[in-house]
């Protein structure tokens, strides 16, 4: 039996406190928020199909401490996310934000200078509590005209520019060019297309994670 000064106890019960404390920080879990529309809602498939649900099975496959919340919803504007925005803040206090939203805008033709504002605003909500963003951009299709489609994309990359945002320029690259990809709308991927849309999120994101983590 080893015996103990009540010096070396205190010592010791330090030293618990201390490892314990390590060990929780080693082990704390971040909080991802995927925010955006139909594109990230899992449109036309199971839940557990969509990009955002293997999203997580690939944080969880790579040992990442970080839960993934799904806050999109499916027909958005940036309008409506503008308006939901703090509650999904308050409610999940995420350290890192993916911003998908503005493609419902351009398919309506909204006025491009209203979507920009409503992105700006949220961006400067998720600056203001402390999470990173990841900005994910989008394109429409062409039939709209360039005098509309060229400027709807330029937003993000002007968005990203302004505030020093990671950016994918466009969240489903590689795959409208495959049309048996997409759905009959040819607007959403299909869920075999699904994988292709964290490839094109996954080196941006986890240059992010690697940076929230550390």
């Amino acid at each position: 039996m080893i015996s103990m000064n009540t010096r070396n106890f205190r010592l010791f019960a330090c030293l618990l406190v201390f490892s314990g404390s390590q060990l929780g920080a080693a082990n704390e879990t971040h909080t991802l928020l995927v925010f955006g529309d139909s594109l990230s809602a899992a449109y036309n498939m199971r839940e557990e199909q969509g990009w955002v649900a293997l999203l997580e099975e690939k944080m969880a496959q790579n040992d990442l401490p970080v839960a993934v919340v799904n806050g999109s919803v499916s027909g958005e504007t940036t309008a409506g996310g503008l308006a939901r925005l703090p509650a999904m803040l308050d409610s999940y206090s995420p350290d890192i934000v993916i911003l998908q939203l503005g493609g419902n805008d351009g398919l309506r033709g909204l006025p491009l200078g209203q979507m920009r504002s409503n992105l700006a605003s949220m961006i400067e909500e998720i600056q203001a509590s402390d999470a990173t963003i990841l900005l994910a951009g989008i394109q429409i299709p062409p039939n709209y005209g360039p005098r509309y489609t060229e400027p709807f994309f330029a937003t993000f990359g002007g968005l990203a520019k302004e505030y020093d945002l990671a950016l994918v320029p466009f969240l489903i690259d590689g795959i409208p060019q495959q049309p048996e990809l997409m759905q009959p709308d040819g607007i959403h991927p299909r869920a075999a297309a699904q994988h292709m849309i964290i490839e094109n999120v996954w080196p941006s994101l986890l240059t992010i994670i690697e940076k929230v983590v550390d």
